[in-house]
Formats: C-alpha cells, sequence, structure tokens
C-alpha cells in the first residue's frame, strides 16, 4: 500500500468516524493554543505592569525634588517646562498622585504622621498632605503622608 493513500476497500462509516476523531483532535488543540496565547498576553502585561510601577517608584524622589523646587523657587520658564514635561510623561506612564484635604483617612493608602483631636469630629480625616501619594494602575507606589483629624479615642 502506498503511503497517503487509502486502500480501495475502506468503510465510509470508519472513515467519517476517523474524520470526527481527527477534528476532534483539532478542536482541542486549537482551544490549547488559543488558550495558551491569551496566557502570554495576560502574562506580558503583568510583568510591563510591574516594570512600569517599579520605575515609577525609583523615580518619585526626583518628582519630589521637582515639585518642592517649583513650591520654593521663582518659577522660570525653564523649571516650569521641566515640571509640566516631567508630569506629562510619568502620567502616560500610568502615575496618578493622590491625597486631597478632607478626604476621609483610609490606613491603606495614607500613612499619618500627626493625629490631631477634635470632639465634633466624626471619623478620622486627612486636614492635611505633607507628601502627596502615588500610585500606578492597581499599584500603590508610596501613601501619601498626612496630617489627621478625628475624635478622641474611646
Amino acid at each position: 500500500m502506498d503511503e497517503g493513500r487509502l486502500p480501495e476497500a475502506v468503510d465510509p462509516a470508519r472513515l467519517r468516524c476517523l474524520v470526527q476523531e481527527r477534528t476532534a483532535d483539532l478542536q482541542r488543540v486549537k482551544a490549547e493554543y488559543d488558550n495558551y496565547r491569551k496566557r502570554v498576553h495576560r502574562d506580558r502585561m503583568a510583568v510591563r505592569e510591574i516594570a512600569a510601577a517599579n520605575i515609577l517608584r525609583t523615580l518619585l524622589p526626583v518628582v519630589d525634588a521637582v515639585e518642592r523646587a517649583c513650591a520654593h523657587e521663582p518659577l522660570t520658564p525653564a523649571l516650569a517646562d521641566i515640571a509640566d514635561t516631567l508630569r506629562t510623561q510619568l502620567g502616560a506612564l500610568g502615575l496618578e498622585s493622590f491625597g486631597q484635604e478632607g478626604e476621609p483617612f483610609d490606613p491603606d493608602r495614607h500613612e499619618a504622621l500627626i493625629h490631631h483631636v477634635a470632639p465634633d469630629a466624626d471619623e478620622l480625616a486627612c486636614t492635611r498632605i505633607l507628601r502627596p501619594g502615588y500610585r500606578a494602575g492597581p499599584h500603590l507606589l508610596r501613601p501619601a503622608t498626612v496630617e489627621v483629624t478625628g475624635p478622641p479615642p474611646s
């Protein structure tokens, strides 16, 4: 018998059965490959997110230095341009600043350095932002350092 050729007297039912088996095998292999591609894509995106978060975390002291310079030095056009470019480029990588005066204190996002007692307060609230917090997507890069005011301890 020649390779690749079927013998003359082959049962059509047997052929249908072979075709169905091969089709099922092909569908399984295709499904496995599709799942593999999705998993690789998901893993690559996770690695990209983690790498970007690590880079952004190392640049936070630079952001702080530029912000301090803007706050304490006369704002020259060059300094304003540097600050704007830095904010824009880091924002494009997903860096977000957080921490607003008056927002409720959240120990997962805030680090309290000073606590003032106010008898009329219902909950802890951030009354002054000492250093802003940053996140990149779901990653907390640095908690906001805050001063809080709240009710007296019970």
